[in-house]
């Protein structure tokens, strides 16, 4: 072989080799990417993720092989949210997914283009988010909890639980934007039930033992505990705190089966997994605005009769017989 030859058959052979290592970087570039912004730590919102990743693989989507989630999480760190909102931006992620409040407000803030998917959020048009339910406004979509209405429920259900109970807390996250309008709700769901309302706001984990022992000061008899991602994953700490200090409680499904006195509200995974359908359908070419917020119509009770007996409370019978389930 000559030495024209040879090189042609050299530049050839790289060809070869080089040709599926091209095609794999260009099939990696072509991959949709979904950013999950998390407001908290990933151990805390584990199964919040890994129900809209479940969600995702019934949907075709599988992580690895057609899609790439980017997790980026705060960790508690709310300033850090921007920061990591604008990673994701730069990253040109097809889809962004907040979790929890502040992280809609930095996802939000970060870009006006990029769709953002909410998969629970409280009131989407009082928080700003859309003009319209059913047209949403903007790049956002989701699902809407309507957190009022579930509030208010809760407070009625402790009420019932507890029927002399006159003073009552509620625990919110002082960093989250909408714990203001929060307080102002709760405390108008207060005064129809003729319920005396004392606050407590917390910005981390470490101000939950100093806000109970004010509670208890307080001589307030039972405590509400606001849907905030600073709670979720802390419900048993929470739950402990309430029964240490002789008070009543009422969150989430998953605050009674961690140890509350009450969970009312929505299948939490269930809520999640169905914000994949979100991701998908705009993953194949639809705009939020073609997606209305979807209002979930199915609720659970759940009681907790072992942390009734540590508190030394008797739930009336007609209360424990409404409940989807009881923990004894």
């Amino acid at each position: 072989m000559d030495e024209v030859g040879r090189r042609r058959f050299l530049i050839g052979a790289a060809t070869l080799i080089a040709a599926p290592f091209a095609l794999a970087v260009e099939s990696r570039a072509n991959t949709p990417r979904v950013g999950f912004l998390v407001s908290e730590t990933l151990s805390g919102q584990a199964s919040r993720i890994e129900a809209i990743r479940a969600g995702l693989r019934d949907l075709g989507y599988v992580e690895g092989k057609n899609v790439v989630i980017e997790l980026r999480p705060a960790d508690g760190d709310y300033d850090r949210l921007p920061r990591l909102a604008a990673e994701l931006v730069r990253l040109k992620v097809d889809v962004l997914v907040a979790f929890g409040g502040k992280a809609v407000q930095a996802a939000r803030e970060a870009t006006s283009t990029i769709p953002i998917v909410v998969p629970s959020s409280g009131d989407p048009v009082a928080a700003g988010l859309t003009g319209s339910l059913a047209r949403p406004s903007g790049n956002i979509t989701g699902l809407a909890m309507f957190d009022r209405e579930l509030g208010s429920k809760r407070m009625e259900l402790l009420k019932e639980a507890i029927p002399g109970m006159k003073r009552m807390a509620w625990l919110g996250n002082s960093a989250n934007p909408n714990t203001k309008r929060a307080v102002q709700d709760t405390r108008d769901a207060a005064a129809a039930l003729k319920l005396e309302l004392q606050p407590y706001e917390v910005r981390s984990p470490e101000d939950f033992a100093g806000a109970f022992q004010a509670m208890a000061k307080a001589r307030v008899e039972g405590v509400g505990v606001g849907g905030d991602t600073l709670f979720h994953a802390r419900y048993s700490e929470i739950a402990s705190l309430a029964v240490r200090h002789r008070l009543g409680s009422v969150s989430r499904t998953e605050f009674a089966e961690a140890g509350g006195l009450i969970g009312y509200g929505l299948d939490d995974a269930a809520l999640y997994r169905r914000g994949a359908y979100f991701v998908a359908r705009i993953l194949k070419g639809a705009k939020p605005g073609d997606l209305p917020f979807e209002r979930p119509t199915k609720f659970e009770l759940v009681i907790n009769l072992k942390t009734a007996k540590a508190l030394g409370i008797t739930i009336p019978r007609v209360v424990v017989a409404r409940a989807d389930r009881v923990i004894e």
